[in-house]
């Protein structure tokens, strides 16, 4: 059976390093992208330089039809999925929780927790051996703002990686005896465009010397935890956390 992996938010950062990591395994890669076609376009060609096929898909996972559409895009292409990485999430700007209003929790929570949710539900009707699958893997990058809270910067986007943690658990025990294991990885200070969205694009050189490790992390990093868990070398691994954080 072929390996096939689907990586939402491809296009940079922790998705992109993560689709070359996996292409580099052997995987082929349908990578989607929200807005930027550009950037997944270039990846695209990156992976297929690799010796295997890539798909570039645009969806936005926050709404159902979009995913519908998402996942049979990769029926059509590619053939049955066989690795998920749930990477897309999106961050507003830093602010006090006193500050915020409610458009901006659902937005958060809508992309970060019910696109993972709609992802997950795709995968597992495709994966489970109960609807006919071969099993699979689920992989949801949360964030180490799940544990630490980001008081005064970001709690929703903190918040909603907890609700992320909470369905790892849970859908980990609910499918394990459909072949499929479910695993989160939790990256912490990583430089990528993400802190530029939250509007301090330095946020990792001013918070790292907090760190045990005092750097930042890579993309390429996290990357490599994720094609870990996604490999038989973490085949009895389930419900389980990989935090590449720096110590934190």
């Amino acid at each position: 059976m072929n390996k096939i992996a689907l990586i939402t938010g491809a296009g940079r950062g922790i998705g992109a390093a993560t689709a070359l990591r996996l292409a580099q395994a052997g995987y082929d890669i349908a990578l989607n992208y929200r807005v930027d076609q550009a950037a997944a376009e270039q990846m695209a060609e990156r992976v297929r330089a690799l010796g295997v096929r890539a798909l570039v898909v645009q969806a936005d996972i926050s709404q159902e039809a979009e995913v519908d559409r998402l996942f049979l895009a990769v029926d059509r292409a590619l053939g049955p999925l066989t690795l998920l990485v749930n990477n897309a999430a999106i961050l507003h700007g830093q602010s006090r929780l006193v500050d915020m209003d409610v458009a901006r929790w659902q937005a958060v929570l809508q992309t970060n927790v019910i696109g993972t949710f709609l992802c997950c539900k795709q995968s597992v009707l495709r994966m489970s051996r109960s609807s006919g699958g071969q099993g699979g893997v689920i992989i949801n990058v949360s964030s180490a703002a799940a544990r630490l809270g980001a008081a005064g910067e970001y709690i929703d986007y903190a918040a909603s990686k907890g609700a992320v943690d909470t369905l790892t658990i849970g859908l980990a025990n609910e499918v394990a005896d459909e072949g499929i294991r479910v695993n989160g990885v939790r990256p912490g200070l990583i430089y990528t465009d993400m802190h530029a969205s939250g509007g301090e694009p330095g946020r990792v050189d001013r918070l790292k010397a907090n760190l045990p490790l005092k750097r930042g992390g890579t993309a390429d990093e996290v990357a490599a935890a994720i094609t870990f868990l996604a490999s038989d070398d973490a085949a009895h691994s389930t419900g389980a956390f990989l935090d590449v954080s720096g110590g934190r």
